[in-house]
Protein backbone atom coordinates (compact mmCIF):
# COMPACT_ATOMS: atom_id res chain seq x y z
CA UNK A 1 0.00 0.00 0.00
CA UNK A 2 1.75 3.49 -0.94
CA UNK A 3 2.08 6.05 1.52
CA UNK A 4 -0.10 8.83 1.95
CA UNK A 5 1.98 12.02 3.21
CA UNK A 6 0.50 14.85 5.03
CA UNK A 7 1.71 18.39 3.36
CA UNK A 8 4.85 18.50 6.25
CA UNK A 9 5.94 15.21 5.04
CA UNK A 10 5.72 16.32 1.44
CA UNK A 11 7.66 19.28 2.12
CA UNK A 12 10.30 17.73 4.05
CA UNK A 13 10.80 15.21 1.17
CA UNK A 14 10.26 18.27 -1.43
CA UNK A 15 13.22 20.20 0.11
CA UNK A 16 15.08 16.95 0.82
CA UNK A 17 15.37 15.99 -2.82
CA UNK A 18 15.59 19.84 -3.86
CA UNK A 19 18.97 19.87 -2.04
CA UNK A 20 19.73 16.40 -3.06
CA UNK A 21 19.32 17.60 -6.92
CA UNK A 22 21.10 20.47 -6.98
CA UNK A 23 23.84 20.47 -4.11
CA UNK A 24 25.94 18.77 -6.33
CA UNK A 25 25.21 21.51 -9.59
CA UNK A 26 26.76 23.89 -6.96
CA UNK A 27 30.24 22.08 -7.30
CA UNK A 28 30.22 22.04 -10.65
CA UNK A 29 29.03 25.48 -11.79
CA UNK A 30 31.00 27.37 -13.96
CA UNK A 31 33.72 24.71 -14.38
CA UNK A 32 32.19 22.66 -17.32
CA UNK A 33 34.16 25.28 -19.77
CA UNK A 34 37.05 25.24 -18.04
CA UNK A 35 37.12 21.15 -17.53
CA UNK A 36 36.75 20.65 -21.28
CA UNK A 37 39.63 23.24 -22.04
CA UNK A 38 41.60 21.60 -19.76
CA UNK A 39 41.13 18.45 -21.00
CA UNK A 40 42.35 19.98 -24.60
CA UNK A 41 39.39 21.20 -26.08
CA UNK A 42 39.96 24.63 -27.81
CA UNK A 43 37.43 27.14 -27.16
CA UNK A 44 35.32 27.01 -30.05
CA UNK A 45 34.95 23.38 -29.27
CA UNK A 46 34.50 24.39 -25.27
CA UNK A 47 31.60 26.49 -26.27
CA UNK A 48 29.84 23.96 -28.93
CA UNK A 49 29.83 21.35 -27.03
CA UNK A 50 27.85 23.43 -24.42
CA UNK A 51 25.74 24.66 -27.19
CA UNK A 52 24.30 20.90 -27.57
CA UNK A 53 22.81 20.65 -23.89
CA UNK A 54 20.37 23.61 -24.93
CA UNK A 55 19.96 22.39 -28.42
CA UNK A 56 18.83 19.22 -27.00
CA UNK A 57 16.66 21.02 -24.35
CA UNK A 58 15.04 23.06 -27.06
CA UNK A 59 14.14 20.06 -29.14
CA UNK A 60 12.51 18.68 -26.31
CA UNK A 61 10.88 20.76 -23.99
CA UNK A 62 7.04 21.05 -25.39
CA UNK A 63 7.53 16.60 -26.85
CA UNK A 64 8.13 15.74 -22.35
CA UNK A 65 5.74 18.30 -21.07
CA UNK A 66 3.38 16.09 -20.95
CA UNK A 67 4.89 13.08 -19.91
CA UNK A 68 4.43 13.76 -15.60
CA UNK A 69 0.70 13.51 -16.95
CA UNK A 70 1.31 10.57 -19.11
CA UNK A 71 3.75 8.12 -17.08
CA UNK A 72 2.91 9.95 -13.31
CA UNK A 73 5.66 12.49 -11.50
CA UNK A 74 7.35 9.39 -9.64
CA UNK A 75 8.36 7.64 -12.71
CA UNK A 76 9.55 10.86 -14.70
CA UNK A 77 11.45 12.25 -11.94
CA UNK A 78 12.58 8.85 -11.29
CA UNK A 79 13.98 8.32 -14.90
CA UNK A 80 15.58 12.16 -14.98
CA UNK A 81 17.54 11.09 -11.56
CA UNK A 82 19.12 7.99 -13.97
CA UNK A 83 19.79 10.06 -16.61
CA UNK A 84 21.43 12.43 -14.10
CA UNK A 85 23.61 9.81 -12.88
CA UNK A 86 24.59 8.86 -16.42
CA UNK A 87 25.42 12.42 -17.50
CA UNK A 88 27.69 13.56 -14.78
CA UNK A 89 29.50 9.89 -15.57
CA UNK A 90 29.96 10.62 -18.83
CA UNK A 91 31.32 14.09 -17.84
CA UNK A 92 33.91 12.06 -15.93
CA UNK A 93 34.40 10.27 -19.12
CA UNK A 94 35.21 13.10 -21.48
CA UNK A 95 38.18 13.89 -22.88
CA UNK A 96 37.45 13.88 -26.55
CA UNK A 97 35.29 16.67 -28.40
CA UNK A 98 32.66 13.96 -28.94
CA UNK A 99 32.55 12.73 -26.03
CA UNK A 100 31.98 16.05 -24.45
CA UNK A 101 29.32 16.42 -26.89
CA UNK A 102 27.72 13.62 -25.96
CA UNK A 103 27.55 13.90 -22.44
CA UNK A 104 25.70 17.79 -23.08
CA UNK A 105 23.13 15.65 -25.21
CA UNK A 106 22.81 13.65 -22.17
CA UNK A 107 22.47 16.94 -19.95
CA UNK A 108 19.82 18.15 -22.56
CA UNK A 109 17.57 15.12 -22.04
CA UNK A 110 17.82 15.12 -18.04
CA UNK A 111 16.91 18.84 -18.32
CA UNK A 112 14.06 18.28 -20.30
CA UNK A 113 12.99 15.41 -18.13
CA UNK A 114 13.86 17.16 -14.98
CA UNK A 115 11.62 20.03 -15.70
CA UNK A 116 8.37 20.36 -13.59
CA UNK A 117 7.78 16.93 -12.62
CA UNK A 118 9.09 16.96 -8.50
CA UNK A 119 7.37 20.31 -8.30
CA UNK A 120 4.32 19.07 -9.72
CA UNK A 121 4.39 16.08 -7.30
CA UNK A 122 4.47 18.44 -4.34
CA UNK A 123 1.10 20.42 -5.30
CA UNK A 124 -0.43 17.45 -6.04
CA UNK A 125 0.59 15.66 -2.68
CA UNK A 126 -0.66 18.56 -0.66
CA UNK A 127 -4.03 19.17 -3.01
CA UNK A 128 -4.97 15.46 -1.67
CA UNK A 129 -5.19 16.30 1.57
CA UNK A 130 -5.99 19.81 1.33
CA UNK A 131 -7.89 20.62 -1.76
CA UNK A 132 -6.89 23.77 -3.36
CA UNK A 133 -4.48 25.29 -0.96
CA UNK A 134 -2.31 27.83 -1.88
CA UNK A 135 1.35 26.82 -2.03
CA UNK A 136 3.19 30.00 -3.32
CA UNK A 137 4.97 30.44 0.49
CA UNK A 138 6.21 26.69 0.14
CA UNK A 139 7.30 27.47 -3.49
CA UNK A 140 9.14 30.61 -2.45
CA UNK A 141 11.38 28.32 0.68
CA UNK A 142 11.83 26.39 -1.88
CA UNK A 143 13.38 28.57 -3.85
CA UNK A 144 15.46 29.66 -0.97
CA UNK A 145 16.71 26.03 -0.43
CA UNK A 146 17.75 25.89 -4.60
CA UNK A 147 19.82 28.70 -4.10
CA UNK A 148 21.83 28.04 -1.09
CA UNK A 149 22.62 24.32 -2.00
CA UNK A 150 24.36 25.61 -5.38
CA UNK A 151 25.94 28.30 -3.19
CA UNK A 152 27.23 25.76 -0.68
CA UNK A 153 28.27 23.93 -3.28
CA UNK A 154 30.31 26.08 -5.07
CA UNK A 155 32.23 27.30 -2.33
CA UNK A 156 32.53 23.66 -1.24
CA UNK A 157 34.18 23.35 -4.97
CA UNK A 158 36.03 26.59 -4.60
CA UNK A 159 37.50 25.08 -1.94
CA UNK A 160 38.44 21.52 -3.71
CA UNK A 161 40.12 23.32 -5.97
CA UNK A 162 42.28 25.85 -4.65
CA UNK A 163 43.50 22.40 -1.87
CA UNK A 164 43.98 20.28 -5.08
CA UNK A 165 45.24 17.14 -2.57
CA UNK A 166 45.68 14.63 -5.95
CA UNK A 167 48.95 15.09 -7.27
CA UNK A 168 49.30 14.63 -10.72
CA UNK A 169 45.40 15.06 -11.66
CA UNK A 170 43.69 18.29 -12.95
CA UNK A 171 42.25 20.04 -9.37
CA UNK A 172 38.98 20.00 -11.64
CA UNK A 173 38.47 16.47 -11.72
CA UNK A 174 37.68 15.67 -7.84
CA UNK A 175 35.09 17.80 -7.89
CA UNK A 176 33.39 16.21 -11.09
CA UNK A 177 34.19 12.81 -9.41
CA UNK A 178 32.44 14.08 -6.15
CA UNK A 179 29.80 15.59 -8.45
CA UNK A 180 28.97 12.09 -9.74
CA UNK A 181 29.08 10.62 -7.26
CA UNK A 182 26.05 12.72 -5.47
CA UNK A 183 24.20 12.20 -8.45
CA UNK A 184 24.53 8.67 -7.27
CA UNK A 185 23.07 9.89 -3.82
CA UNK A 186 20.26 11.71 -5.40
CA UNK A 187 19.16 8.47 -7.31
CA UNK A 188 19.22 6.93 -4.11
CA UNK A 189 17.23 9.67 -2.19
CA UNK A 190 14.26 9.46 -5.19
CA UNK A 191 14.29 5.81 -4.93
CA UNK A 192 13.20 5.60 -1.62
CA UNK A 193 11.76 9.23 -0.60
CA UNK A 194 9.37 9.33 -3.25
CA UNK A 195 6.21 8.06 -3.71
CA UNK A 196 2.98 8.07 -5.60
CA UNK A 197 -0.56 6.96 -5.12
CA UNK A 198 -2.27 5.30 -8.46
CA UNK A 199 -4.12 8.30 -9.51
CA UNK A 200 -7.66 8.82 -11.27
CA UNK A 201 -7.55 10.33 -14.22
CA UNK A 202 -9.62 10.40 -17.44
CA UNK A 203 -8.65 9.37 -21.09
CA UNK A 204 -5.18 7.84 -22.41
CA UNK A 205 -2.16 7.17 -19.96
CA UNK A 206 0.54 5.89 -20.68
CA UNK A 207 2.49 5.76 -24.36
CA UNK A 208 -0.65 6.97 -26.21
CA UNK A 209 -1.02 9.74 -23.85
CA UNK A 210 2.94 10.49 -24.05
CA UNK A 211 2.61 10.29 -28.17
CA UNK A 212 -0.62 12.66 -27.99
CA UNK A 213 1.48 15.21 -25.59
CA UNK A 214 4.71 14.33 -28.43
CA UNK A 215 2.38 15.23 -31.66
CA UNK A 216 0.71 18.67 -30.12
CA UNK A 217 4.22 20.52 -29.89
CA UNK A 218 4.50 21.24 -33.54
CA UNK A 219 0.56 22.91 -33.46
CA UNK A 220 2.33 24.45 -30.41
CA UNK A 221 5.02 26.18 -31.83
CA UNK A 222 3.20 27.32 -34.99
CA UNK A 223 0.25 28.61 -32.50
CA UNK A 224 3.33 30.84 -30.58
CA UNK A 225 5.12 31.77 -33.74
CA UNK A 226 1.68 33.19 -34.97
CA UNK A 227 0.90 34.85 -31.33
CA UNK A 228 4.53 36.61 -32.01
CA UNK A 229 3.73 37.69 -34.95
CA UNK A 230 0.53 39.72 -34.58
CA UNK A 231 1.78 40.26 -31.09
CA UNK A 232 4.44 43.58 -31.32
CA UNK A 233 4.81 43.00 -27.49
CA UNK A 234 4.79 39.97 -27.63
CA UNK A 235 7.69 39.79 -30.33
CA UNK A 236 9.72 42.77 -28.44
CA UNK A 237 10.03 40.80 -25.49
CA UNK A 238 10.82 37.55 -27.14
CA UNK A 239 13.81 39.52 -28.87
CA UNK A 240 14.85 40.83 -25.53
CA UNK A 241 15.03 37.61 -24.10
CA UNK A 242 17.37 36.26 -27.12
CA UNK A 243 19.53 39.42 -26.42
CA UNK A 244 19.73 38.98 -22.79
CA UNK A 245 20.92 35.27 -23.20
CA UNK A 246 23.46 36.21 -25.63
CA UNK A 247 24.78 38.29 -23.14
CA UNK A 248 24.37 35.37 -20.61
CA UNK A 249 27.44 33.46 -22.82
CA UNK A 250 29.42 36.32 -21.31
CA UNK A 251 29.18 35.77 -17.91
CA UNK A 252 27.95 31.88 -17.83
CA UNK A 253 31.00 30.68 -19.75
CA UNK A 254 33.47 33.24 -20.91
CA UNK A 255 34.35 34.17 -17.30
CA UNK A 256 36.01 30.84 -16.18
CA UNK A 257 38.32 31.41 -19.21
CA UNK A 258 38.85 34.97 -18.19
CA UNK A 259 39.95 34.58 -15.40
CA UNK A 260 42.31 31.81 -15.86
CA UNK A 261 44.00 34.40 -18.69
CA UNK A 262 44.27 37.03 -15.79
CA UNK A 263 45.75 34.03 -13.20
CA UNK A 264 47.52 31.93 -14.99
CA UNK A 265 46.25 28.75 -14.48
CA UNK A 266 42.93 27.10 -14.65
CA UNK A 267 43.31 25.98 -11.22
CA UNK A 268 43.59 29.25 -9.97
CA UNK A 269 40.53 30.38 -11.90
CA UNK A 270 38.52 27.32 -10.70
CA UNK A 271 39.17 28.02 -6.73
CA UNK A 272 37.83 31.43 -6.98
CA UNK A 273 34.65 31.02 -9.67
CA UNK A 274 33.32 28.58 -6.83
CA UNK A 275 33.10 31.61 -3.96
CA UNK A 276 32.25 34.17 -6.81
CA UNK A 277 29.51 31.87 -8.19
CA UNK A 278 28.12 31.60 -4.55
CA UNK A 279 28.57 35.09 -3.99
CA UNK A 280 26.66 35.69 -6.99
CA UNK A 281 23.68 33.99 -6.58
CA UNK A 282 23.16 36.15 -3.07
CA UNK A 283 23.64 39.27 -5.28
CA UNK A 284 20.97 37.93 -7.41
CA UNK A 285 18.10 37.94 -5.33
CA UNK A 286 18.82 41.49 -4.00
CA UNK A 287 18.37 42.45 -8.19
CA UNK A 288 15.16 40.60 -8.33
CA UNK A 289 14.52 42.71 -4.78
CA UNK A 290 15.49 45.48 -6.90
CA UNK A 291 13.15 44.75 -9.76
CA UNK A 292 10.35 45.26 -7.38
CA UNK A 293 10.95 48.12 -6.31
CA UNK A 294 12.27 49.77 -9.86
CA UNK A 295 8.80 48.24 -11.27
CA UNK A 296 6.39 50.31 -8.50
CA UNK A 297 7.68 53.69 -8.94
CA UNK A 298 8.87 53.91 -13.18
CA UNK A 299 7.26 50.95 -14.39
CA UNK A 300 6.92 47.58 -15.34
CA UNK A 301 8.03 48.43 -18.99
CA UNK A 302 10.83 50.81 -17.82
CA UNK A 303 12.08 48.31 -15.02
CA UNK A 304 12.69 45.76 -17.88
CA UNK A 305 14.39 48.61 -20.06
CA UNK A 306 16.63 49.68 -17.11
CA UNK A 307 16.99 45.83 -16.36
CA UNK A 308 18.25 44.82 -19.61
CA UNK A 309 20.45 48.12 -20.12
CA UNK A 310 22.22 47.14 -16.76
CA UNK A 311 23.34 44.02 -17.27
CA UNK A 312 24.11 44.01 -20.51
CA UNK A 313 26.60 47.72 -19.26
CA UNK A 314 27.63 45.02 -16.58
CA UNK A 315 28.63 42.69 -19.46
CA UNK A 316 30.51 45.70 -21.60
CA UNK A 317 32.50 46.75 -18.04
CA UNK A 318 33.66 42.92 -17.89
CA UNK A 319 35.35 43.24 -21.00
CA UNK A 320 37.19 46.49 -20.20
CA UNK A 321 38.32 44.84 -16.65
CA UNK A 322 41.58 44.78 -16.76
CA UNK A 323 42.37 43.14 -13.37
CA UNK A 324 40.77 39.58 -11.51
CA UNK A 325 39.32 42.20 -9.01
CA UNK A 326 37.39 44.43 -11.15
CA UNK A 327 36.81 41.44 -13.58
CA UNK A 328 34.95 39.73 -10.13
CA UNK A 329 33.49 43.06 -9.45
CA UNK A 330 32.12 44.00 -12.34
CA UNK A 331 30.63 39.79 -12.60
CA UNK A 332 28.72 40.96 -9.28
CA UNK A 333 27.20 43.82 -10.59
CA UNK A 334 26.46 41.74 -13.79
CA UNK A 335 24.85 39.23 -11.64
CA UNK A 336 22.65 41.48 -9.69
CA UNK A 337 21.03 43.39 -12.87
CA UNK A 338 20.57 39.56 -14.33
CA UNK A 339 18.27 39.46 -11.33
CA UNK A 340 16.83 42.74 -11.76
CA UNK A 341 15.33 42.10 -15.48
CA UNK A 342 13.98 38.45 -14.62
CA UNK A 343 10.61 40.00 -12.79
CA UNK A 344 9.50 42.44 -14.89
CA UNK A 345 10.59 40.85 -18.14
CA UNK A 346 8.09 37.89 -16.84
CA UNK A 347 5.68 39.90 -16.10
CA UNK A 348 5.44 41.21 -19.12
CA UNK A 349 4.82 37.85 -20.64
CA UNK A 350 2.29 37.57 -18.15
CA UNK A 351 0.22 40.47 -19.58
CA UNK A 352 0.36 39.84 -23.48
CA UNK A 353 -0.58 36.11 -22.18
CA UNK A 354 -4.01 34.68 -21.44
CA UNK A 355 -5.38 31.49 -19.36
CA UNK A 356 -5.81 29.86 -22.55
CA UNK A 357 -2.12 30.68 -23.72
CA UNK A 358 0.13 31.11 -20.71
CA UNK A 359 1.59 28.11 -21.22
CA UNK A 360 2.77 28.47 -25.15
CA UNK A 361 3.69 32.21 -24.26
CA UNK A 362 6.20 30.68 -21.84
CA UNK A 363 7.27 27.48 -23.24
CA UNK A 364 7.72 30.02 -26.21
CA UNK A 365 10.02 32.52 -24.19
CA UNK A 366 11.89 29.36 -22.65
CA UNK A 367 13.03 27.74 -26.62
CA UNK A 368 13.92 31.36 -27.90
CA UNK A 369 16.48 31.39 -25.14
CA UNK A 370 17.55 27.88 -25.19
CA UNK A 371 17.71 28.87 -29.45
CA UNK A 372 19.66 31.96 -28.69
CA UNK A 373 22.46 30.76 -26.76
CA UNK A 374 22.69 27.71 -28.56
CA UNK A 375 23.51 29.40 -31.96
CA UNK A 376 25.63 32.27 -30.22
CA UNK A 377 27.70 30.49 -28.39
CA UNK A 378 29.85 28.78 -30.88
CA UNK A 379 30.37 31.60 -32.55
CA UNK A 380 31.53 33.62 -29.28
CA UNK A 381 34.35 30.57 -28.79
CA UNK A 382 35.47 31.21 -32.56
CA UNK A 383 35.48 34.83 -31.63
CA UNK A 384 37.38 34.34 -28.64
CA UNK A 385 40.12 32.62 -30.16
CA UNK A 386 40.46 35.09 -33.33
CA UNK A 387 40.37 37.81 -31.86
CA UNK A 388 40.62 37.72 -27.49
CA UNK A 389 38.01 37.02 -24.82
CA UNK A 390 37.45 40.14 -23.89
CA UNK A 391 36.53 41.65 -27.28
CA UNK A 392 34.46 38.80 -27.29
CA UNK A 393 32.73 39.56 -23.85
CA UNK A 394 32.56 43.35 -25.09
CA UNK A 395 30.68 42.24 -28.27
CA UNK A 396 28.27 40.20 -26.44
CA UNK A 397 27.76 43.35 -23.98
CA UNK A 398 26.78 45.50 -26.90
CA UNK A 399 24.31 42.52 -28.32
CA UNK A 400 22.92 42.25 -25.41
CA UNK A 401 22.23 46.20 -25.07
CA UNK A 402 20.49 46.08 -27.97
CA UNK A 403 17.93 44.15 -26.52
CA UNK A 404 16.83 46.49 -24.55
CA UNK A 405 14.75 48.20 -27.84
CA UNK A 406 12.79 45.07 -27.63
CA UNK A 407 10.89 46.37 -24.65
CA UNK A 408 9.41 49.64 -26.03
CA UNK A 409 6.52 48.00 -27.68
CA UNK A 410 5.53 47.46 -23.96
CA UNK A 411 6.56 50.50 -22.94
CA UNK A 412 4.54 52.44 -25.31
CA UNK A 413 1.44 49.89 -24.87
CA UNK A 414 2.10 50.79 -20.79
CA UNK A 415 2.37 54.62 -21.66
CA UNK A 416 -1.34 53.84 -23.27
CA UNK A 417 -3.02 52.64 -20.55
CA UNK A 418 -2.92 48.85 -21.73
CA UNK A 419 -2.47 46.78 -18.88
CA UNK A 420 -3.29 43.79 -20.25
CA UNK A 421 -2.34 42.21 -23.76
CA UNK A 422 -4.03 40.89 -26.86
CA UNK A 423 -1.79 37.53 -27.79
Amino acid sequence: MTHEFSPAQAWRVFVTLTFTRWFPVGLVVGIFVLLATTRGLSTTQALTYAAVSGIVCFLLELPTSGFADAFGRRPVYLAAAVVNVLTSWAYVAAHTFWAFVGAATLMGIFRALDSGPLEAWFVDTVHRTEPGKDVDQELSRQGTVLGLSIAFGAVISGALIWWHPLAGRSPLDLVVWIFAGLNVVHLIAVVTLLTEPARDQAGPRGWPAARASARQAPAIIKEGVTLAVRNPVLAGTLGAEAAWSIGMIAFESLLPLRLEELLGSAQAAGALVGPVAAVGWGIFALGTWLAGRASKRIGVARAAMLGRALNAIGVIIMGLAVGPAGLVAAYLFTYAMHGMNGPPHAALLHRVASASNRSTVLSLNSMIAFAAFAVASPIAGWASERASITATILGLGVLSLIGVLGYLPARRAERAGQSDGTA
